[in-house]
């Protein structure tokens, strides 16, 4: 079967900084996924103008439903076309993403240091894709961890995917202010769930405390006993170990202390450097993975190199995705920060 040419016009952002890395992002992520779940089936990917509008274009034989229904999870992805031949038409190709509950989830906070809702897409689907689960991110219902989870774009991400997700933050008012925001959201959208706090003890000591949620993605699934979960622990991610049994997580997804200002607000965990915040935190982490599970690590590459990052990981006893697409992910945040992705998989 001869290829065909496609065009992913690339969703705008209302971050200038993002949209202008948000092409070259994307043909990385895309190269991922091919790698990673679609057997290497897509060629020619490049970044061109179509009526002065951004594509990223590539050719493929024709897409089948299932490579249809990745492709519509691409962090970015704003409408797929199928090009004809003397490169002037565009045909739609219906998307089928698997997004579960309605984008304000990710959208609606706003607050300084947020991670771009865009980009911890792509984090989070560059480590699951790299995974063992990668192959059936559509059809079960994977569990994610963020170690340092902050406000929850990690978790908000993940919940959109019909996933179950789990959070660590040590800043009690992150861990209030999460907790408020989505018990809010859920009572406005009229999501069924049920929501409390409770206190964490080890050893008969108070070590934190933990919000569990319990959630319908439709009032039927809830009904019949087709439940979501989420729990976010308030403690340092240094116990992460200690509060999660071990082999329980798909993907452990995080975007790490970048070291500046906004960061700051006296928590323990930032007063360490990142890199010695990651060694100390990373054989824990790992406990927690199930074999074939990745380690996704964003970070900023202005105060621990990625030389360092990937030692980290290999040291900890994880293989490090380190050639072609997974070394494309490096892209300017703003003049204190370069962003980089790392992923590495538990053997």
């Amino acid at each position: 079967m001869s290829k065909q040419r496609f065009g992913i016009l690339i969703r705008p952002s209302a971050n200038r900084v993002y949209a202008e890395s948000s092409v070259a992002l994307m043909e990385a992520e895309l190269e991922v996924l091919d790698r990673a779940v679609l057997g290497g089936r897509i060629t020619d990917v490049e970044s061109r103008p179509i009526g002065g509008v951004p594509y990223l274009t590539f050719s493929a034989e024709d897409l089948s439903e299932r490579d249809v229904a990745f492709l519509s999870n691409l962090s970015s992805l704003y409408a797929l076309f199928r090009l004809a031949e003397d490169g002037d038409a565009l045909h739609p190709v219906g998307l089928h993403p698997l997004d579960r509950l309605d984008d304000d989830l990710l959208t609606i906070q706003k607050y300084a240091g947020k991670t771009n809702e865009y980009f911890t897409k792509l984090l989070l689907n560059v480590a699951l894709w790299s995974s063992a689960s990668g192959p059936h991110m559509a059809d079960r219902t994977l569990r994610v961890l963020d170690p340092m989870c902050g406000r929850g774009t990690t978790l908000n991400q993940a919940m959109m995917y019909g996933y179950n997700a789990d959070g660590v933050d040590i800043d009690g008012k992150d861990f209030e202010a999460y907790a408020g925001f989505l018990r809010t959201w859920m009572k406005r959208k009229r999501i069924k769930h049920t929501a409390e706090i409770v206190p964490v003890r080890r050893d008969r000591r108070l070590v934190g405390r933990r919000l569990d949620v319990t959630y319908g993605l439709s009032k039927k699934e809830y009904k019949s006993g087709d439940r979501r979960r989420l729990t976010v622990v308030n403690a340092d991610t240094l116990r992460a170990a200690d509060l999660f049994a071990a082999d329980s997580f798909d993907v452990i997804v995080t975007d790490a202390p970048y070291g500046v200002q906004h960061g700051a607000r006296n928590r323990e965990a930032l007063t360490r450097s990142p890199l010695e915040l990651l060694a100390r935190a990373l054989p824990g982490w790992v406990r927690l993975l199930r074999p074939g599970g990745v380690v996704g690590i964003s970070w900023n590459t202005c105060v621990t190199s990625r030389e360092d990052a990937l030692a980290a990981l290999a040291e900890a006893g994880l293989e490090p995705f380190d050639e072609g697409p997974y070394r494309r992910f490096r892209h300017r945040v703003d003049q204190a920060i370069t962003r980089d992705v790392i992923v590495a998989r538990r053997p």
